[in-house]
């Protein structure tokens, strides 16, 4: 009954009602489309992440990661070919990738620089981590013979797709093991540092030049991020000396606590925002609910009580909140998709150099989670604007003004 008076209500002064809708149409549109920004970025940072580096998570022996060893190939991974058989056995698993990584020395010509060394199984690899952009030449894939460098390192070596680069590397003897390569190509994640110093090779190459069959680690490609947790546990179950590690808690600096700080902003916007529509709805609503005194006043005449009364202020409120939410939505979606459908081009992030592209995404979750923010807002700015005249004496309300 209380809602069929409210939203009879909401018509007996289209100019109020619309003044109310577009202040709240305004603010969830706001908050929907900022929201759909942050989510683009977070999927665009997040792609990233797995594309070029990681994948959806690794594995290494346990007590491995995040610790320094005088000899560290004596933590490695010595059977790899049971692991890659097992893990391509799982529901969920779509590709292996067996790694290893090395510190080394480039030679070409006269200049000679230390790199950060990667055995990649490059077949299988050339394909997922797209997210590492190829600016020249090709990406390393059946070539046994070819390196792939990072764009500062192949600056600093001015080299070029072709050229020939010497690695050398201190085997797992301990003695200095050299090899020569063809550069394949050229390529740059965004991060300056990876990029500065990473360069890589077949894996056949790496562990011959380090002279070992182990492994280091090996990174997954799942169907979705859901089924990591799945995948991490059998892992954990069938080999209690590996652990599962998800990219985000690898990646931490870039990765993990971009999200935080994007998290952060948005909840400090989301409040400003929240902030402006409810001074706006309380603005509207006040002025309405003044015009309404004497309404108000022959309503408590009749023998209603101010409970009843602030419950039909409040209901008027929540309706026309989700009434403007639903507009304010649907018009900032559909902007949205037809004006900036390919994305907006944002400047390099913290530590990135290279611009990338944020494609607003939206959610089911993202409607309903604006919707109930804009009327919690108008249920506490209707409550707070009613019940200033509903505690008014019936006949100061039934007073001309």
């Amino acid at each position: 009954m209380f809602l069929y008076l409210a939203f009879r209500n909401l018509f007996r002064n289209i100019r109020r009602t619309a003044a109310v809708l577009l202040t709240v149409a305004l603010g969830a549109g706001a908050l929907f489309a900022f929201g759909g920004f942050i989510q683009g970025v977070l999927e665009e940072y997040r792609d990233s992440t797995i594309h070029s580096h990681y994948g959806y998570g690794q594995i290494h022996t346990k007590g491995y990661r995040g610790r320094a060893f005088e000899n560290p190939k004596k933590h490695w991974i010595n059977n790899g070919g049971r692991l890659e058989e097992f893990l391509y056995q799982q529901p969920g698993v779509e590709q292996v990738f067996p790694r290893v990584s090395f510190s080394a020395l480039l030679k070409k010509g006269n200049i000679t620089l230390s790199g950060s060394g990667q055995g990649i199984a490059a077949e299988r690899e050339a394909s997922f981590f797209h997210g590492l952009n190829i600016i020249e030449g090709e990406t390393l894939t059946y070539q046994t013979d070819g390196i792939l460098l990072g764009q500062g390192l192949a600056y600093s070596l001015n080299a070029k797709p072709g050229d020939a680069v010497t690695v050398m590397a201190t085997s797992n003897r301990g003695i200095i093991k050299e090899e020569k390569f063809v550069v394949t190509g050229i390529f740059h994640t965004g991060s300056l540092d990876f990029d500065s110093r990473v360069f890589r090779v077949p894996l056949g190459a790496a562990q011959r030049v380090i002279r070992t069959p182990k492994i280091e680690s090996v990174a997954l490609a799942l169907r979705s991020i859901a089924d990591w947790d799945a995948v991490a546990a059998q892992i954990a179950k069938k080999f209690p000396g590996l652990e599962a590690t998800p990219f985000d808690i690898l990646d931490e600096v870039y990765y993990k606590h971009s999200v935080d700080w994007l998290n952060a902003q948005f909840r400090v916007v989301q409040a400003i925002i929240l902030s402006i529509v409810l001074l706006g709805i309380f603005n509207a609503i006040s002025t309405s609910i003044l015009e309404r005194k004497q309404e108000i006043g022959n309503l408590r005449a009749n023998g209603e009580p101010v409970s009843q009364v602030m419950l039909l202020i409040v209901a008027e409120g929540a309706l026309l909140a989700i009434i403007g939410a639903l507009i304010g939505v649907g018009v900032a979606y559909v902007a949205l998709k037809i004006l900036v459908y390919r994305g907006l081009e944002m400047p390099p992030g913290p530590g990135m150099t290279n611009k990338f592209m944020v494609v607003f995404t939206f959610k089911p979750s993202m409607t309903l989670y604006t919707i109930m923010l804009c009327v919690i807002a108008a249920i506490a700015a209707s409550f707070i604007a009613g019940l200033r005249v509903a505690k008014m004496t019936i006949a100061k309300c039934l007073r001309s003004y």
